[in-house]
């Protein structure tokens, strides 16, 4: 389970305080398939990296499995993203000296674990990529590398995966095939997966929509398929009502 506790971030600007989010509160159910949407600059990766223990609020909580990540340490934060939390990233982040299957076998072997290759293989068959073990990033498309990306973000088994416009960089059809295989992965692991994305289209393949505009949640609600989405040990748990601002309805 992943909560949002009145999350209020602030920066500095020199001449005044820049507010990015302004009391955002919401929770998350393990197994849920959220997408987080907004304009640019409202809010969604600050928000993202809150979330994820990768920033602290200047006012707040998130808890993540009932742990405090705002009351705890860095090297606290990064021991808990190492053991439960995944990243998809827009730019994929590979390495790009290293093989496929290698991209996917880092994290397990900065962890120490053994079958890190077994895993690695298993995982990049299972999104398609079986043939393609062995090459760079180079010599593969964008949609090919960010489906090693998301082998990469799943080889941990987390509970909580966060993606990050993870079709930003892709034309629409493959955008289409990437949330797709996020949707099934979602129902086979029911790791809760949080996805930042502009494209609404996309959003609504999602079980639950949560939208920022100037730094606050106007709008959080159930998509028109949740239910048909939704695993059966991984239900979504949004707010009895659909809550929208003024002016947006």
């Amino acid at each position: 389970m992943l909560e949002a506790r009145g999350l209020t971030k602030e920066f500095d600007s020199g001449t005044h305080r820049l507010t990015v989010l302004r009391d955002v509160s919401f929770r998350v159910p393990q197994g849920a398939l959220v997408a987080i949407v907004g304009p640019s600059g409202s809010g969604k990766t600050t928000l993202l990296g809150l979330l994820a223990g990768l920033d602290t609020p200047s006012r707040g909580q998130v808890l993540l499995d009932d742990a405090d990540l705002t009351a705890m340490s860095e090297d606290q934060r990064a021991q808990l993203r190492g053991a439960k939390v995944g990243f998809v990233f827009q730019s994929f982040q590979l390495i790009p000296t290293l093989t496929a299957i290698e991209n996917v076998q880092v994290p397990l072997e900065l962890r120490g674990e053994g079958g890190a290759g077994a895993r690695a293989r298993a995982l990049l068959e299972r999104v398609g990529l079986g043939d393609r073990l062995d090459h760079f990033p180079s010599q593969l498309s964008g949609g090919e590398q960010q489906r090693v990306a998301i082998a990469r973000a799943f080889v941990n088994r987390p509970r909580i995966l966060f993606a990050d416009e993870p079709t930003g960089n892709l034309d629409g059809t493959t955008g289409a095939k990437i949330v797709a295989l996020l949707e099934e992965l979602n129902r086979e692991s029911g790791s809760t997966i949080v996805l930042v994305t502009h494209d609404l289209t996309l959003a609504e393949r999602t079980q639950r929509i949560i939208r920022l505009a100037d730094g606050l949640v106007v709008e959080d609600r159930a998509t028109a398929g949740a239910e048909t989405q939704a695993a059966p040990s991984a239900l979504v748990s949004p707010p009895a009502t659909a809550t929208t601002a003024p002016g947006l309805a």
